[in-house]
């Protein structure tokens, strides 16, 4: 489609796929959606982005990235049918962090219909160059039905900027004001001086004055309730560890993602496992977590022997499903009730593979924790570079009452005749006794 264009939409529900081309000095992008009425949301809870994954309604969801053959896709899932009535437009929007537009190769937005896969438009942005955000596309209803019309309006603003436009209330970090310019030393008076006067002392307000009231939203805009946070966090080997409390991830429920493509090309050792990766078919990994609650519990959840676990009781912690081929857009999830938080002595989150490959070598998996309320948390995987079967992903400990996650990506390799739970459990100290299973 050339920009300006129109296409209709016949599907009832439609999936917004963000695509691009990944490689060095690309910044990562992010797909994101707002639902307007009369050119402005209602309230900041119609901002659809990684922060804010499901709108109220259920009508829009954000569901996270995936590589496959070079290109990164970030999804959007749109039921058109469950929009509410008021609702006229859903702007589809992408931004860039810590980049620009510029820098990205073959940004596209396909819409397709989410029940069979079938493209209905597509867009290309070929022009872009200092934009840090992008209206890409949008879908608006006429005369009772859906239609998709191609954008590509650029803003130099970032993602905050894009959504103050249309009436977001964004809570940025704000950098300090500049001190007051302080006078030259002098000798020690021999008595305190009287209490300044004039303007040239200027007295910081007392730390009980309250804040000045925020600018009234446009109209139609948010305007209530706190607003919308678009932090991120990435662990890396260098900064490791974050803090879920000061990330303001305290309550609700927080999604553990893992997401993975195999590499096609192989070479030198990998190779050979790469041959036995593709001879051994679909590509099984399994997420499973660990945990040791604060009463002494310890226990497993894991697809392995049906133990998925339970969100609303003891363990708090659950396995949405078992992915057996990586073929879902979501990949594999589990679920930890941080509304327990200070139930958990410490949970280890931990990937194996249960068939398919021999070793995780030429795996790209990237591990994504997002909070309800809080930044989301992210890492990748480092290049496997021994047969190993199972990694711990990530160590979450109560540190006095607040849960701190650190980044392991930590490849281990089972002795011969030892499971790789049991291998874990050695690693780790957890003193779980393990019996064969299945699943």
């Amino acid at each position: 489609m050339r920009k300006g264009a129109n296409v209709q939409v016949p599907a009832s529900a439609v999936r917004v796929e963000l695509g691009w081309q990944a490689g060095p000095q690309v910044p990562d992008v992010d797909a994101s959606a707002l639902l307007l009425t009369s050119g402005k949301v209602r309230s900041d809870a119609d901002f659809v982005f990684y922060n804010q994954a499901t709108h109220p309604s259920g009508a829009v969801r954000h569901e996270g990235k995936r590589t496959a053959g070079g290109t990164v896709t970030d999804t959007l899932v749109v039921e058109l049918g469950r929009v509410e009535p008021e609702v006229e437009t859903v702007v589809l929007a992408a931004s860039a962090d810590a980049g620009t537009f510029g820098q990205v190769p073959g940004l596209h937005i396909r819409v397709v219909d989410a029940a069979d896969g079938t493209e209905i438009a597509r867009f290309d942005s070929e022009d872009a160059t200092v934009e840090t955000a992008f209206l890409l596309g949008e879908l608006y209803r006429r005369q009772g039905a859906w239609k998709f019309r191609a954008v590509g309006q650029g803003y130099g603003s970032g993602l905050a900027g894009l959504a103050t436009d249309f009436g977001i209330s964004v809570d940025e970090p704000q950098a300090a004001a500049p001190a007051p310019p302080q006078a030259a030393p002098a000798a020690p008076p021999v008595a305190p001086p009287p209490p300044p006067t004039g303007p040239a002392a200027p007295v910081p307000p007392p730390p009980q004055a309250a804040a000045p009231a925020p600018a009234a939203a446009p109209a139609g805009g948010a305007g209530t309730g706190a607003p919308v946070r678009l932090t991120k966090v990435t662990l890396t080997k260098e900064s490791p560890t974050v803090s879920l409390t000061k990330q303001g991830g305290t309550s609700g429920t927080m999604r553990v993602n893992l997401n993975w493509e195999v590499r096609k090309q192989f070479q030198g050792w990998g190779a050979k496992l790469g041959r036995a990766m593709a001879l051994h078919g679909d590509l099984d990994l399994d997420l499973g977590a660990f945990f040791e609650l604060t009463d002494g519990t310890k226990g497993v959840v894991q697809a392995l022997g049906n133990a998925f676990g339970a969100l609303h009781q003891p363990p708090f912690i659950q396995l949405d499903a078992d992915d057996r081929t990586g073929a879902r857009a979501s990949g594999e999830n589990l679920t930890i009730n941080l509304d327990h938080r200070s139930e958990f002595r410490r949970i280890l989150v931990f990937v194996m593979i249960y068939e398919g490959a021999r070793s995780f070598a030429n795996l790209n998996a990237t591990v994504t924790l997002t909070p309800q309320a809080g930044a989301p948390i992210d890492f990748s995987l480092d290049e496997c570079t021994v047969p190993s079967r199972v990694a711990a992903l990530a160590l979450i400990t109560n540190q006095g009452g607040d849960l701190v996650v650190q980044r392991e990506a930590r490849y281990l390799v089972p002795d011969r005749g030892v499971s790789p739970q049991r291998t874990l459990d050695h690693a780790y100290g957890w003193g779980m006794n393990w019996t064969p299973g299945r699943k």
